[in-house]
Formats: structure tokens, C-alpha cells, sequence
């Protein structure tokens, strides 16, 4: 069953939707513009503030369903615990949605479906590091950078919680919580190899 599970997270979380919004909307790849990217952020320069909200919050219910609910398809029928459980199968759709597929495995760069299991999890963590990211985003109008400073600070946030204000949080997550971080500035490599050189895309600026 948990394989099963597993893969029905894989595959909610493959589900492309700013590829399909775009072929919808203006019978385009979204990949072939803007930034590149299958993510909401693109779909907000390329498709407008509409579609990209539209986008971005079906990323977030991907990986909120997965971890809240397909999880719950191995309880009692595993040895692993249920937040474990509610971990990895989150994990699944993040994975689904940077690899996708169903669409030659290019997909977004993970960051609201990976909010959406924050959700499921820790709400308290998203709400502290979606004020990091607006604050980040801003003063600098760059997307990406906001959100790697979001996902660097969520082991920081659990360590807060965790070790100055004896806030419970389960051993698995404050564990994965670095490895999460690490797995958003990987996926950001491009975008820091531009914030490096100063070329990255700004919302300052029209991108199309």
C-alpha cells in the first residue's frame, strides 16, 4: 500500500498546471518563455496575475492533499510512523512537481507544492516563512531569491521553535526541514548563477 501511495502522490504532484494553463490559454509551452520555468511564477509574467494565482494554488493543493490525505491510504497498514508517512508522501508530490512525468520530467522548481506540505504539517512554519518571503520579495522584486531565503530559514524557524521557545516538532520534520532547504536552493541553481551575475528577472521590470 505504501508504494501504491507513493505513487498517486508522485503523480498528483506531476500534474504540469501551468503547462496546462498555457496550452488553454494561448496554446503555448511556458517553458518556452519568460523564465523557462513550469511554475507559478512564470505563469504570472507570461499569463498574467489570473492564471498565476490560479497556478500557483493548485501547486499548493498538491502537496496539502498528498501529505493530509493520500497519506492517510498507508495508515495502519505500514510500520512507519504517521508523520513519517505524511512526510514522504509530501515529498512524493514535491518530487512529482520539479520532475514531472508528464512532461519530460521538467517541472517547476518545487517551492508551492513543498508549501502546501508545510501547510498539511507545520502551519505556523509557512505563515513565518511566506512574512520572509514577502519581505524579502519586497525589497528586492525577485521572486527566487525570496524563495530560497524562505527555504533556508524553515530549519532555522523549526530550530526557534524547537530550542528557544519549547515549541513541540516532531523529530522527521525538523530533520527533513534541511534537507527541504537544500533541495529549493538546488533547484534554484540557475536563478542564484544570475542573481550572481545581476541578470536575474525582477518584477521591477516587464519580463513579456
Amino acid at each position: 500500500m505504501l508504494g501504491l501511495t507513493l505513487l498517486l502522490s508522485y503523480l498528483a504532484g506531476s500534474i504540469p498546471t501551468s503547462i496546462i494553463v498555457g496550452k488553454i490559454l494561448r496554446g503555448i509551452d511556458i517553458r518556452d518563455y519568460g523564465s523557462g520555468n513550469a511554475g507559478g511564477t512564470n505563469t504570472f509574467r507570461v499569463l498574467g496575475w489570473k492564471a498565476g494565482l490560479f497556478v500557483s494554488a493548485v501547486d499548493v493543493f498538491k502537496g496539502f492533499a498528498a501529505t493530509s490525505w493520500l497519506a492517510q491510504l498507508s495508515f495502519g497498514t505500514s510500520v512507519l510512523p504517521e508523520d513519517a508517512l505524511r512526510i514522504i508522501t509530501g515529498f512524493a508530490a514535491v518530487a512529482g512537481h520539479i520532475w514531472t512525468v508528464f512532461a519530460g520530467f521538467r517541472g517547476g522548481k518545487g517551492v508551492g507544492t513543498a508549501a502546501g506540505m508545510l501547510l498539511a504539517l507545520y502551519p505556523l512554519a509557512l505563515l513565518v516563512c511566506l512574512f520572509i518571503f514577502l519581505c524579502v520579495f519586497l525589497i528586492s522584486r525577485i521572486v527566487s531569491l525570496a524563495s530560497i531565503s524562505a527555504a533556508i530559514s524553515l530549519p532555522v524557524i523549526l530550530s526557534i521553535f524547537r530550542y528557544v521557545v519549547n515549541r513541540p516538532v516532531d523529530d522527521i520534520l525538523y530533520y527533513f526541514s534541511f534537507f527541504a532547504a537544500v533541495l529549493i536552493v538546488f533547484t534554484h541553481r540557475t536563478n542564484i548563477r544570475r542573481l550572481i551575475n545581476g541578470t536575474e528577472n525582477s518584477f521591477k521590470k516587464k519580463i513579456l
